[in-house]
């Protein structure tokens, strides 16, 4: 495993083994070994041991190359005791003080084991509706929210690091005004993501200018009308000031939905990438595209068929995760065992363009994107086509709309793209399908308090070549994280290098939705905002992604959190970040 220096940190902080003395006692190809072989061990039930010896190999190879990663939960557990490898959970939250507590205690359960959780709070009758057994009033969902937030606060994901959690409240909910502006205060759930789910009724009459009808969610009562454009405008205004709430477009999931005859899916992971039925987990892995290149005449190229070979293989171990894995309750390990899901994804793709000479920001970017996603989503159907010969069907097929297709198929689904923050760090590549965020940054509180400085490899790598080792351009990058207003750079080389806060919202949007096209979940992208964008735009961006038939959708206008996990420049020089209130109009567009 060839390691950066943020790669080892990140490494040994949250994923090598550790004595009762809490002294690391794993190298890093020790840990791909254990991982490898823990993995591998299904292979010996399906085929025989020398199958499974020689996929372990296979395994090891496939991490140790850094070809691919899986999530967190199976880098830190899988070959130990704890046995929890999955990175994704949505549990329900019954209108029932027994089912509220049930769910707190599997949420702790989770994080504990280094999962994160998402709830969708929908179900809870609103603040001040009477209670029947007690003759009292109800709190609400928000107020409950609380009670899981708190208790995040105490529990760490496998002892090394903060839970994660994803709380939903569907537009009509009676309460969701309470709800948009839960995080306004700048102190309240911070170990909660928010998403609004919204549906094509609400966008339309948004849209129209119509009002729209807020029922109570155990009898479907319209308890009163509210103005949907008012609604909207406070969902952007939110979203302006904290990065809270985004949105889940609630039709494009059950559009989406392999097993409809199982109910609606109503919430995500915390992330956004994965929409799940209630108890329902998930394990993720990422390909790093950077490394799916190869040497040409005219330079780097797309290794089509090692991108095929790598997503087979990534498939087979993403299955054999379910084997091995276990849960911390009996309906978690009956339904994901039934739908087999998986989520496999990609990271590294800003650094795949760098690679290829190609702009974020252009066409051809876009046109590569769903190329990529495209070859991933058929090689990916196709492995999990050759699992159900050897192994059977996931359990629920007969119920899915694969059934009716004639569709042998041995997961529920196959792809994902998740938002790949460590082990986008490990592998040494840039995080999912995000544009560079900086060129050098910090990136803060991965590591309990400790913040690590980021250098962009690649901009190194290149420095020479496109004349950006001069003293002068060194400090301005070092400084600023950017080459917005460094002196005597190419428009060539401004281009290849653009960087998140300098990209059009449109581009960002255009990249999520050309993954989006082949991917069966969802995709995790933030639309990067400058900190000068107005709230009129953000609602813009809003309505331009329910339009572009995307699952979900994040923003994040930079400085809008006073403890953003990234910030521009190495901090020694700058207090500020004026070349980006000055920056190009365009970035704000959407």
């Amino acid at each position: 495993m060839k390691l950066t220096e943020s790669g080892l940190k990140v490494l040994h902080a949250r994923y090598l083994r550790r004595d009762p003395a809490g002294q690391v006692v794993e190298t890093p190809d020790e840990m791909c070994r254990r991982v490898a072989r823990a993995i591998a061990e299904p292979e010996a039930r399906y085929v025989n041991g020398k199958a499974a010896a020689e996929r372990e190999q296979a395994f090891f190879e496939l991490l140790d190359g850094l070809d691919f990663l899986p999530n967190s939960p199976t880098l830190m557990n899988a070959g130990t005791p704890v046995g929890q490898l999955s990175a994704c959970f949505v549990l329900p939250v019954e209108d029932r003080l027994e089912g509220i507590f049930d769910s707190l205690k599997l949420m702790a359960l989770i994080q504990q084991s280094g999962g994160g959780t998402g709830f969708s709070f929908s179900r809870l009758r609103p603040q001040g509706d009477l209670v029947s057994s007690t003759g009292g009033a109800a709190s609400g969902p928000v107020s409950f929210m609380r009670v899981f937030d708190c208790a995040t606060e105490h529990v760490r994901h496998g002892g090394r690091r903060r839970g994660a959690n994803m709380g939903v409240l569907r537009i009509d909910h009676p309460d969701i005004e309470q709800f948009i502006a839960a995080k306004r205060d700048g102190r309240s759930f911070r170990n909660f993501n928010l998403s609004a789910a919204v549906t094509d009724a609400f966008m339309e009459a948004v849209v129209a200018g119509k009002s729209f009808a807020l029922r109570h969610p155990r009898t479907g009562e319209v308890t009163r009308q509210a103005r949907a454009d008012e609604l909207f405008a406070n969902l952007a205004e939110a979203a302006w000031e904290t990065g809270d709430p985004g949105l889940i477009f609630l039709d494009a999931i059950a559009r989406a939905n392999p097993l409809p005859a199982l109910g609606p899916i109503e919430a995500t992971n915390p992330c956004g990438e994965v929409p799940l039925l209630p108890y329902e987990s998930c394990n993720l892995g990422s390909l790093n595209l950077s490394r799916m290149v190869r040497a040409a005449p005219s330079g780097w190229t797309i290794d089509w068929t090692k991108l095929g070979d790598t997503t087979r293989l990534a498939v087979r171990f993403l299955d054999n995760v379910i084997e091995q894995a276990s849960w911390p309750a009996p309906q978690i390990s009956a339904i994901t065992r039934a739908n087999r899901k998986i989520g496999l994804g990609a990271m590294g793709f800003a650094e795949l363009l760098i690679l290829l000479g190609i702009p974020y920001a252009s066409e051809e970017a876009s046109a590569i994107a769903e190329k990529l996603m495209r070859w991933i989503s058929e090689e990916a159907l196709a492995a999990s086509e050759e699992l159900a010969q050897e192994r059977g069907e996931f359990p629920n097929w007969p119920q899915s709309r694969y059934a009716q297709q004639g569709r042998r198929l041995r997961n529920a689904t196959r792809t994902s793209i998740a938002p790949t923050g460590t082990i986008s760090i490990l592998a040494g590549t840039s995080a999912g399908i995000e544009p560079l965020f900086g060129l050098v940054y910090r990136r803060q509180h991965v590591l309990g308090e400790q913040t690590l400085l980021e250098e962009n490899p690649l901009f190194e790598r290149h420095a020479s070549s496109y004349g950006f080792n001069s003293s002068e351009i060194a400090r301005y990058v070092a400084e600023h994280g950017s080459l917005a207003e460094a002196p005597d750079v190419s428009p060539q080389a401004r281009a290849l290098f653009r960087t998140a806060l300098e990209i059009p919202a449109t581009v960002h949007l255009r990249i999520q939705a050309a993954f989006q096209k082949h991917v069966d979940n969802a995709v995790s992208k933030t639309i990067n905002l400058p900190q000068h964008c107005t709230q009129e735009q953000v609602s813009e961006i809003y309505l331009q992604a329910w339009r572009a038939g995307v699952k979900g959708i994040t923003i994040y206008r930079y400085g809008s959190m006073p403890d953003q996990p990234l910030v521009l420049g190495s901090g020694e020089q700058v207090s500020n970040y004026e070349h980006f209130a000055r920056c190009d109009p365009e970035a704000c567009k959407a």
